[in-house]
């Protein structure tokens, strides 16, 4: 990846480069094992940039890092689509329709562990449609989540069915972002890399289905009993207007910003007109400069997943750099021998990268010129080099819970209650997909799976 500005030197060398890191990592054990929400996360990635002030040897190169990382076109996209998601979720939630849903899924006996594997294939197909697993949260989770949990599923299987379903369009979605990266820096036609992915992909689909079809838990919530007793309002139906018209243009190729905001402003609409909702109770005035409603209400609860984004950019702009991602490419160089080392080191840099930076393709794109050239020298098949690199993407990227793919989903889960929260660090052990996909990974390398096309 090429470097802009000044490359930061640290005190200590590498031990003083890894410092704010280590720091990172410490705090983010902390908030897993604690069961933290988004705030604990927060505090783990400013706690690392303050680490960095006392390690580098430039503060200003070092300042000039951190807006590095928060000037990349992904943070402003990703800041924008999560406020702009939490609006539209908020539209869909305080209308009723949810509740309205759930009552005829109870009726007609659609609950527990077949709603959550459901939810699973119909994310699976959502993603691998629209190649974007970040804007699929922002459409399934408001409806088919809160769903599922009134319908008798464990919140965090809900959210590992979604995650998981993510992970796997994100992984075999021609038009998703990593696809087109992992085929185009190997050189490999782009066709024949989403064939040959298949074999990785679909039995690690597979394999997630059987496990969300015989462990995911269920509840006897009250949620549940209230659903199935409650009253159904066929007016607030309507209101899936909102998620049919972001998925109609993400699959028009329109832009996610675009697809949500287009979204809200269906919303507002035909709320307004069903008489769903009034202007009021939209956004208020009730004096002096207080503002209130369902929209505000929507923005402001996204201050602590905007603050950690603000951190984990700014984070990124400081560890590239640092020359970490030349680090690991001498890494990926010095292991690099054999057809097996070489995959071996191509999954293992892959995969660090993935889960330091938190951003897939990032990760391919930084080494994917190396992996080329290294490959190529091992004889390792493009196909194979394109595959290896996105499949260790979906993976560690998807498991670490500081990562959008963990942090968005407990975020956009806690918008509806207590009995609804699911903190980051719980998501990584339902993501049955990438968990999947991990073993076939370890199969591919040691054992040769895939290998031959």
């Amino acid at each position: 990846m090429e470097q802009k500005g000044n490359k930061i030197e640290f005190r200590f060398g590498k031990l003083g480069k890894l410092a704010p890191l280590m720091v990172a990592a410490a705090m983010i054990l902390w908030a897993a094992f604690s069961q933290s929400n988004v705030n604990g996360y927060v505090l783990a990635f400013f706690a690392a940039l303050v680490t960095g002030v006392l390690f580098v040897k430039d503060e200003k190169a070092y300042g000039e890092a951190l807006v590095y990382g928060l000037s990349k076109p992904m943070f402003g996209t990703i800041v924008m689509a999560v406020m702009l998601a939490a609006v539209s979720g908020k539209l869909i939630s305080a209308s009723g329709v949810v509740q309205t849903i759930a009552v005829y899924v109870v009726a007609a006996g659609f609950t527990g562990r077949l709603f959550v594997a459901a939810s699973f294939l119909i994310t699976c197909l959502l993603a691998f449609a629209t190649g974007t697993s970040v804007g699929t949260y922002f459409v399934v989770i408001p409806i088919l989540f809160p769903v599922g949990v009134m319908a008798g599923a464990a919140p965090e299987f809900m959210i590992g069915a979604i995650v998981s379903g993510a992970a796997f369009g994100d992984n075999l979605g021609p038009i998703s972002d990593t696809t087109i990266a992992s085929s185009a820096t190997q050189h490999a036609d782009l066709g024949t890399v989403v064939k040959t992915r298949m074999r990785y992909s679909l039995p690690a689909a597979a394999g997630a289905l059987v496990l969300f079809l015989l462990f995911s838990r269920t509840t006897d919530s009250s949620a549940a009993i209230l659903a199935e007793a409650g009253t159904a309002k066929p007016v607030s139906l309507v209101m899936l207007a909102v998620p049919a018209v972001i998925i109609v243009l993400c699959l028009m190729r329109k832009h996610l910003i675009t697809a949500l905001s287009w979204g809200i402003l269906t919303g507002i609409i035909v709320g307004l007109l069903s008489g769903i909702y009034t202007l009021d109770g939209l956004i208020s005035f009730p004096g002096g400069f207080s503002v209130s409603g369902v929209l505000i209400e929507a923005i402001t609860g996204t201050a602590g997943t905007v603050a950690m984004l603000i951190a984990v950019f700014a984070l990124l702009g400081v560890v590239e750099r640092s020359g970490f991602f030349e680090d690991i490419g001498v890494f990926l160089s010095r292991f690099a021998g054999s057809e097996r080392s070489t995959e071996a080191a191509i999954v293992l840099s892959v995969g660090i990268l993935s889960m330091v930076t938190g951003v897939i393709s990032v990760a391919i794109v930084a080494l994917g010129d190396l992996v080329n050239e290294l490959g190529e020298k091992a004889g390792i098949d493009r196909y194979r080099r394109a595959n290896l690199m996105d499949c260790t993407g979906c993976v560690f990227c998807f498991l670490m819970p500081w990562t959008v793919h963990c942090v968005i989903p407990a975020q956009q889960s806690a918008q509806f209650g207590e009995g609804f929260a699911v903190a980051p660090a719980a998501v990584p052990f339902v993501n049955y997909y990438s968990i999947c996909m991990l073993v076939l990974l370890a199969a591919a390398v040691l054992a040769g799976y895939g290998r031959r096309r």
